[in-house]
């Protein structure tokens, strides 16, 4: 939100400077992030009159004025402006005048000198060389009326200031001038001044037919028709003033008092030309296949979701957003139809960012503009309009006025003594209500207790907290002492079975990886690639129409990393991320940070691409594999043992992943991409990725002590013949349960499968696997007779549970 300082200080003129007002409003909520001089410093610059001009003798685009700047004698200037011409008033620039830096950074200094040979006393400036404005279109004429010899900046407000303020949300009833003078006034007590508006006497007997077919869309509907109007009307130099020290580009008389009247009151309003509207209006709810072309020269695709304003013949405009350009009004309008409507904000909220671009007018309306001053505002506009483009014929129509659905203000309760627990001061009742008093907030009191009813023009006002927050910012922070908390202060231990997922990044990190932050949103073709998941979470209102739904798992994300990174020319590729997922369960509950019906848990991913190792001259350069990033991780996971289950995931390769097993239970999947989507995401070669639950990752094993053999070790291997489909994770559950089970068992420290065999001297349909057996006992040197005894153990329960034989 932009504004003059002037313009502000005609509706609320408080004691204070511009460096101090800043400082309160930012206090108050209402950040000020820039003040900004309307125009750079310059010197010795004056109201001129061009009295005389000549041909230059030597020169045929240059011409010779003589110029009155009020000091009695007239100066001689060459001018070469296409414009300048005898009895225009003019900016005249003195000799001695600095005026602002060139390109150089250095002030430009004005000084008498020859140009072709005739002497120059002066010079006669545009707009663009004071740094008025960026357009120059010739010199800058001034009113007839301009005093000839003011200074320039006196009498063009030149020391103005431009304020530049950053609203919250919440804060939409500071989205004017009017709104913003509310504040200060309520802030410093200054005597707030409203805009004074003339009633236009009614001399046309004449209504546009309206009908509001959606309540639910549209409020309140008010309109009112002119005739007669001259639309070629010049805006008044204070208005165009005002317009551009607020961020607004004059265009045309019309549409500059409409952009007038939403600065200083905060009300968008739209003026359509009478003759190219096709019988009544109707305020409705948009429809499939419809179309509208917009002013800004977009044609955009109606659906249900979108408010329209429609007459017999179609579309006219975007409720709330933007007019239709079929209906715009043009320097040839010469009927109007004035309209001024409350719309509900969550029915603008959201539109314009379908169409890919915001108006000034649904930033205001999806924040709640104010429903109970229409009628005024359309005396307001209607006045200015009359003012500035009326004629001898012109006529206006009565208001027409329609209310069919407002909003109900429910008074809102606050606790005077809940508002001095929460801000930290010891407030009273009085104080209390001094402060709604002139925040203009009705309230009634009993018993420590205020109820207040939000007006018309605060949607912000809901609940005690909203009141309490009102308190505090009229009170001041600044008023609010600063003491320590006095609450009770422990170091709280962290759990030793657990670590932090900041411990897990640095584990992960030390592995080669690096960390990666994706968005949460991602586009809904991923989630049906390598989740299979053919009904996602959809945002409703996405960021980006591609970033449309939640996703369900890490891999879409990596992916996409390391696409972007190969497209760059990295041939290797490590990257890892932690972050939340989404997925639908409708077993979770609602709560503080939960959301009924949906899960969201945190998952940790990696990926590797390229060479397994950097080139180096001790190792032949091979590709990552799914053994390797199944070392990493189990690296996370060590001491704790995890399971790897053969199974497909719709992400990975059949024949190349896994799913992973801890404690019994699935926590994830290892494995490389599924070739499908190699060639679909335009990767030369097979991306190996893991996934899995955070939680699970983040407990850990309690050190626990155990006694150190002295007893020498022994090591055994122990090779078996199984059929094809066996599995090794089987032979190793065997294995394991049988250790368990033998009370012999104790005595194995560590299995290790190092090797697997097929070919010469087995059979087709059979593999051998080789394991290794660390074997160590605490209390006594090894036999060979137990060592013998747990050995045969395991290959009897190996041969009996999965068919195994012992390899010759």
């Amino acid at each position: 939100m932009q504004f003059s300082e002037n313009w502000l200080r005609s509706m609320v003129n408080p004691t204070l400077s511009s460096e101090e007002l800043s400082h309160l409003l930012t206090m108050s909520g209402l950040e000020v992030e820039e003040v900004e001089a309307v125009a750079p410093p310059f010197t010795n610059v004056v109201v001129a009159e061009v009295k005389e001009v000549a041909k230059h003798p030597n020169a045929d685009r240059l011409n010779v004025c003589q110029v009155d700047v009020g000091t009695g004698t007239l100066l001689n200037i060459v001018c070469g402006a296409p414009n300048v011409h005898a009895g225009m008033k003019a900016i005249c620039a003195m000799s001695g005048a600095l005026l602002p830096p060139g390109a150089d950074g250095k002030p430009f200094e004005i000084k008498t000198g020859k140009l072709r040979g005739v002497e120059s006393q002066g010079m006669l400036c545009s707009a663009k060389e004071l740094r008025i404005s960026e357009e120059s279109n010739g010199l800058m004429a001034l009113p007839s009326d301009a005093p000839v010899g003011a200074n320039i900046r006196d009498y063009l407000g030149l020391d103005d200031l431009k304020f530049t303020i950053k609203l919250t949300p919440n804060k939409a009833d500071c989205l004017s001038v009017l709104g913003v003078a509310r504040e200060v006034a309520a802030l410093t007590g200054a005597p707030l001044h409203l805009p004074t508006t003339r009633l236009v006497p009614v001399t046309l007997d004449e209504t546009l037919p309206v009908t509001i077919s959606a309540p639910d869309l549209c409020g309140r509907f008010t309109g009112r028709v002119i005739r007669g109007l001259n639309a070629r009307a010049a805006t008044p130099d204070w208005m165009k003033q005002r317009l551009e020290r607020s961020g607004q580009r004059p265009v045309s008389s019309l549409v500059d008092i409409s952009n007038y009247v939403m600065l200083e009151l905060g009300r968008p309003t739209h003026v359509f030309d009478m003759n190219k509207i096709h019988g009544g209006l109707d305020v409705r709810w948009g429809r499939t296949g419809e179309s509208l072309t917009l002013l800004n020269g977009n044609t955009v695709e109606i659906d249900e979701w979108v408010g329209v304003i429609a007459d017999d013949r179609g579309i006219e405009s975007l409720a709330g957003i933007m007019g239709g350009d079929a209906s715009a009004v043009t320097l040839d309008t010469t009927d109007i139809y004035l309209e001024a409507a409350f719309w509900w904000p969550n029915a603008i909220q959201g539109r314009a960012r379908k169409f890919n671009f915001s108006t000034d007018a649904a930033h205001r309306f999806e924040r709640g503009v104010d429903y109970a001053t229409t009628v005024e505002h359309i005396e307001r506009i209607t006045a200015l309009i009359v003012e500035i483009c009326g004629s001898a014929q012109t006529r206006v129509g009565p208001v027409d006025d329609q209310s069919v659905n407002l909003p109900q203000p429910v008074p809102v309760a606050m606790r005077t003594a809940r508002a001095a627990k929460v801000i930290g001061v010891p407030l009273t009742d009085e104080v209390v209500a001094d402060i709604f008093t002139r925040l203009q907030l009705p309230f009634t009191f009993a018993e420590g207790v205020f109820h207040v009813t939000a007006p018309s023009y605060r949607f912000d006002i809901e609940i005690e907290e909203d009141l309490i927050e009102e308190v505090a910012r009229v009170y001041g922070f600044e008023n609010i002492p600063t003491r320590p908390p006095v609450a009770p202060s422990s170091m709280l231990v962290e759990p030793e079975n657990t670590r932090s997922l900041f411990a897990i990044r640095h584990q992960l990190a030390g592995l080669g990886y690096q960390e990666v932050v994706n968005m949460s949103f991602v586009e809904a073709q991923w989630e049906q690639d390598f989740a299979a998941n053919a009904d996602p979470i959809r945002l409703q209102n996405p960021i980006a129409s591609q970033l449309s739904v939640m996703r369900s798992n890490l891999v879409g994300s990596l992916v996409a990393n390391v696409r972007y990174n190969v497209n760059r020319k990295a041939g290797r590729v490590r990257a890892f991320e932690i972050g939340g997922v989404f997925m639908r369960n409708p077993m979770v509950p609602d709560g503080p940070l939960s959301v009924a019906g949906f899960e969201q848990p945190k998952h940790v991913a990696a990926i590797a691409y390229g060479p397994a190792l950097d080139e180096q001259w001790s190792e032949k350069t091979r590709m990552v594999d799914y053994f390797d990033l199944k070392a990493d991780l189990e690296a996370l996971f060590a001491p704790l043992t995890l399971r790897f289950v053969k199974g497909e995931h719709p992400a990975l390769h059949p024949g190349r992943s896994a799913f992973v097993e801890f404690a019994g239970k699935r926590i994830g999947f290892i494995g490389e991409l599924h070739p499908r989507w190699l060639q679909k995401y335009d990767l030369p070669q097979a991306p190996v990725v893991f996934e899995v639950d955070a939680e699970a990752l983040r407990g850990r094993a309690v050190p626990a002590y155990t006694e150190i053999s002295k007893f020498p070790g022994a090591t055994r291997d122990l090779a078996l013949v199984v059929k094809q489909g066996v599995a090794a994770q089987d032979v190793l559950d065997v294995m394991q349960a049988e250790i368990a089970a033998n009370p012999g068992g104790k005595i194995v420290q560590a299995v290790v499968l190092f090797d697997e065999y097929r070919g010469k001297g087995l059979e087709a349909d059979e593999k051998s696997l080789a394991f290794r057996f660390g074997l160590q006992d605490t209390q006594s040197t090894l036999q060979d007779e137990a060592v013998d005894a747990i050995m045969a153990a395991i290959a009897q329960a190996a041969e009996a549970k999965l068919g195994a034989k012992l390899r010759s």
